[in-house]
C-alpha cells in the first residue's frame, strides 16, 4: 500500500513540475490544487489502460526508432489525461502535440528522479517453499 501512495505522489509531483517547466501545459489551481492528486489518478488509470495496447500497436516504430518513439507514445497519453480532467472538471490542459511531448519528458524525468530520491521499493517477502 505504501508503494502506491509514493507512486500517486510522485506522479503527482512529476505533473506538477510538467505544469511549471513547459508552456502550454496548464492547471486551474482555482478550485484547490488537491485536484492536481485526482489527474494523478487518471493518469495513472490512463498508463494502466492504455501504454500496453499503444506500445504493442506502436512496436515497429518503437523498434525502428531505437524506443524514440515511446516519447510519441507518452505525448499521446498526456493528452487523453487531458481530454480525460477536462471532461472530469479537473482542470488540466495539454494546448497540443509539442506541450504534450514536452511535457511527458518532463514527467519521466521528474519521476525518474523522484523515485531516485524516495529509494527502491522494498523487497517482497518471499515464503519459504
Amino acid at each position: 500500500m505504501r508503494e502506491l501512495l509514493v507512486r500517486w505522489l510522485v506522479t503527482t509531483l512529476a505533473l506538477y513540475v510538467a505544469v511549471l517547466v513547459v508552456p502550454g501545459i496548464a492547471f486551474d489551481s482555482a478550485q484547490g490544487s488537491w485536484r492536481l492528486v485526482l489527474v494523478a489518478l487518471v493518469f495513472g488509470g490512463v498508463n494502466a489502460l492504455l501504454k500496453p495496447l499503444l506500445t504493442l500497436l506502436s512496436c515497429p516504430l518503437i523498434l525502428l526508432t531505437f524506443g524514440f518513439f515511446f516519447l510519441v507514445v507518452n505525448a499521446l497519453l498526456l493528452m487523453i489525461t487531458s481530454w480525460a480532467s477536462l471532461k472530469l472538471g479537473l482542470g488540466f490542459t495539454v494546448a497540443g502535440f509539442w506541450p504534450a511531448f514536452w511535457g511527458g519528458l518532463v514527467v519521466s524525468i521528474a519521476s525518474t528522479v523522484l523515485f531516485a530520491l524516495t529509494g527502491p521499493p522494498k523487497a517482497r517477502a518471499q515464503t519459504p517453499p
